[in-house]
């Protein structure tokens, strides 16, 4: 496993319906080593901090594997980094083999998976289609956020090392099914409570998609 690029973004105006907002998604990548604290990367951007940043989703982390998927299904020449969104773009972590609570050292710094990324509509507009964020978050390649347990820095061509797996072992395809009307949403939400990294964002909407007796 390797931290192949760290992308940062500045706050970006775009328009959207008839309006202008702001958004942090045109990330690039930077070269040099980047320092990672418990709110995120130093030179980033979250815009919406209701939806993304804080300490529970502090970096958002995506596959080369997952670039390599949409290139073909998209037909599309290869992508650059930070083309999802995110600060990490990394391989050999597939969304089937990484699990909520997971721990990992990344250069000098320590960090747990606290969530699968849910997308918005802001991702749509980034790969230039709406109807891309149901696509993206149906194939269940939607990668997932660390919280930073040690803080530190990090640089591109660092190694990966799991320190931790959780003992529930939900990886982050099947945690997708939680907020999917489906024959195993419940089963689904049951294992991702009982898991204490959870963030506290999920936890809460997970709270209330659960079934009562």
């Amino acid at each position: 496993m390797e931290l192949l690029a760290i992308s940062l973004a500045e706050p970006k105006q775009v328009e959207h319906d008839g309006r202008r907002i702001f958004t942090g998604i045109y990330k690039e990548p930077t070269k040099g080593p980047v320092k990672a604290s418990a709110f995120g990367l130093e030179g980033d951007v979250q815009v919406d901090l209701k939806n993304h940043g804080g300490k529970d989703k502090a970096i958002y982390v995506y596959t080369v594997e997952n670039y390599r998927f949409w290139e073909r299904e998209l037909e599309k020449p290869p992508l650059p980094f930070g083309q999802f969104g995110e600060n990490f773009t990394v391989s050999g972590m597939p969304d089937e083999s990484v699990h909520i609570g997971d721990v990992f050292r990344i250069g000098k710094i320590v960090v747990q998976v606290t969530q699968p990324r849910v997308p918005c509509f802001k991702l749509g507009i980034k790969m230039g289609d709406p109807s891309f964020v149901n696509v993206f978050l149906s194939s269940g390649r939607t990668g997932f956020y660390f919280r930073v347990l040690e803080e530190g820095e990090v640089r591109s061509g660092n190694t990966i090392v799991r320190l931790q797996e959780d003992e529930e072992r939900l990886n982050i395809k099947d945690a997708m099914l939680a907020i999917v009307k489906g024959p195993r949403q419940q089963e689904i939400i049951e294992k991702a409570l009982r898991i204490e990294a959870l963030s506290q964002s999920w936890r809460e909407s997970l709270e209330k998609r659960r079934s009562r007796p």
